[in-house]
């Protein structure tokens, strides 16, 4: 069922603790009849939210499983509605119990992916980027993504959308005064004074936003880190060691690795991903040469490219825009001196290999404590960044304007608008499905 056709009449079930086997599954109700349902099943309903013990039984009074039983009324429930959880043992026999007993009354079903969310949103409980942060935080791996989704989660990106909105309603209304009622008295031609300040001030804090979103991607989906050379530099010895697992095939044959191979670390709490990629070398194997290509566009996507060198090697030459790390690889193979503008590391016995970390690791904490210094760290989507790109123009439109007119009202309104997209207040419809879609049955 697509999202935009979902019944809000239903009552919606659904196990929101992960798969089963368990020691403990949480089973979720949402809609008019969670009430009824849960006296159906458990006898009674326990005081608003309490857990209360409760045997479990189904409509033939055979014993489902004793459970630890929750009641949420509205308008005090995640989503608005009244609310339900059900605490029983984790076996997929008594979930599937439960979860058929429910389903089988009328106007109860299974809930589709994301749609406790999506009734959440629907009844103000939470605003189009608390959702998001609320996904993020279900698929936060790090510590440092913990922290930016919860703060998402919580309201403090919509508290900063908000100040900007009302700031840009200021504005505005000064302007439609003008518009609306100039043959009034108290009302003055001219603007106030501090108008283009806090105009200029405003679009100021918004440049400073687009400008860190790059910086919350990081947090968010990782610093990538790109190991980059000829064949047979050691970039998959070295991809084992930093994992520290045999994730990539090492042999003595050039050109083994073909394609981009992806593991996450944890490295500091940020998270980063590191690739292995094919030789940089031209070939006439087009399977080779395509792993060439691969290779290429993953290095102009990283944020750190350390190109592998073997002693003796000339260092090629190498374009991207992020840093690049030229670092000697087999150094216990070769008696060349190294530069002192070079690490040197030998991935089989471990030389080198502290500082290269540690070099990493410096680098990783230097970009979370840029990501920690604010508000900034919660920016951090593309959608973010189109949006508040979008305001940004239009206030700066309305910046050209030296006069009191229908265009630079227009300019505001716009501008609010923008704003209001990102918090889901104006025209959310067509983000809606794709973001419900990617959340987890249950949640």
């Amino acid at each position: 069922m697509a999202a935009a056709d979902m019944h809000h009449h239903d009552t919606i079930v659904a196990l929101s603790s992960g798969s089963v086997p368990s020691g403990v599954a949480v089973i979720r109700l949402s809609g008019p009849k969670a009430g009824e349902v849960l006296t159906g099943l458990a006898g009674s309903l326990p005081s608003p939210r309490h857990l209360a013990l409760r045997q479990i039984t189904g409509h033939d009074s055979r014993e489902i499983d004793e459970a630890l039983v929750a009641w949420f009324p509205a308008p005090s429930s995640f989503t608005g509605e009244d609310c339900v959880e059900i605490q029983c043992h984790g076996s997929a026999a008594v979930v599937s119990a439960i979860l058929r007993e429910i389903s089988r009354l009328p106007d109860c079903r299974l809930a589709d992916a994301g749609e406790f969310s999506r009734r959440a949103f629907e009844n103000g409980k939470l605003d189009l980027t608390q959702v998001e942060g609320l996904g993020d935080l279900i698929a936060a791996q790090t510590e440092t993504q913990r922290q930016q989704a919860l703060g998402r989660m919580r309201g403090r990106l919509s508290e900063l959308l908000t100040d900007w909105r009302v700031q840009i309603i200021d504005l505005r209304a000064e302007v439609e005064a003008r518009l609306d009622f100039s043959d009034e008295g108290d009302v003055a031609d001219a603007l106030p004074h501090d108008f283009v300040q806090n105009l200029d001030a405003l679009a100021g804090e918004l440049k400073s936003a687009i400008r860190d979103v790059a910086v919350g991607r990081i947090v968010r989906d990782g610093f990538r880190v790109t190991l980059a050379g000829a064949p047979n530099a050691g970039k998959s010895t070295l991809m084992n060691a930093l994992a520290q697992s045999d994730v990539a095939i090492v042999t003595e044959i050039a050109g083994t690795t073909r394609d981009v191979l992806e593991v996450p670390l944890d490295i500091g709490g940020q998270l980063v991903l590191l690739a292995d990629t094919a030789g940089l070398r031209d070939t006439p194997d087009v399977v080779e040469a395509e792993g060439v290509r691969r290779a290429q566009r993953r290095m102009a996507e990283s944020d750190l490219v350390i190109v592998l060198v073997p002693g003796g090697h000339p260092v090629p030459e190498i374009k991207a825009d992020c840093p690049v790390w030229i670092v000697r690889s087999k150094s216990d193979r070769s008696d060349q001196p190294v530069s002192g503008e070079c690490l040197a590391i030998s991935a089989k016995t471990g030389f080198g290999m502290k500082a290269l970390m540690a070099e990493l690791q410096s680098l990783v904490t230097r970009q979370a404590s840029a990501a920690a210094k604010g508000e900034a760290v919660l920016v951090s989507r593309e959608r973010d960044r189109v949006l508040l790109s979008e305001c940004l123009q239009h206030l700066n439109r309305a910046r050209d304007f030296h006069e009191v007119n229908e265009l630079l009202a227009e300019e505001l309104r716009l501008a609010g608008d923008a704003i209001g997209r990102m918090t889901g207040v104006i025209d959310a419809e067509h983000v809606l499905d794709r973001l419900f879609a990617g959340f987890c049955i249950g949640k």
